[in-house]
């Protein structure tokens, strides 16, 4: 049962490092800030969920027992993580919304070409 615990981590750590990477990449704020909530919140929730089933069952000489020490913490913790992480990024959202930010749209360098192609053949 421990191994599930690892597996979650594993996979937490490996979301949030890639996703971290993938911040570089991103050129919009608003898509930013989006996508480190969510990097921010699927992460912090594996780790808990990791972490929480990891508190749960432990292996001892005898076998395994259940301790619920930090069941209810956890539990908690998860909730309030579940209940913060969207308010913040709407506010960090709305914030960068009211003092002026644009919201600019990315074109590859294909589309662009397209674009001042057809333009070019419309007017002259």
């Amino acid at each position: 049962m421990i191994y599930i615990s690892i597996v979650l981590l594993v996979i937490a750590w490996i979301f949030i490092i890639f996703g971290m990477a993938s911040l570089f990449r991103i050129k919009n704020l608003y898509a930013r800030i989006l996508s480190a909530a969510t990097i921010d919140t699927v992460g912090s929730l594996t780790i808990l969920i990791g972490l929480l089933i990891a508190s749960i069952i432990s292996q001892d000489e005898a076998g395994f027992h259940f301790q619920y020490d930090y069941v209810i913490r956890f539990v908690l913790l998860i909730g309030f993580l579940l209940i913060t992480n969207p308010i913040s990024s709407h506010v960090n959202i709305r914030s960068a919304y009211l003092t002026g930010v644009q919201v600019k749209t990315l074109e590859h360098e294909e589309d662009k070409k397209q674009r001042e192609e057809e333009a070019s053949e419309l007017y002259g």
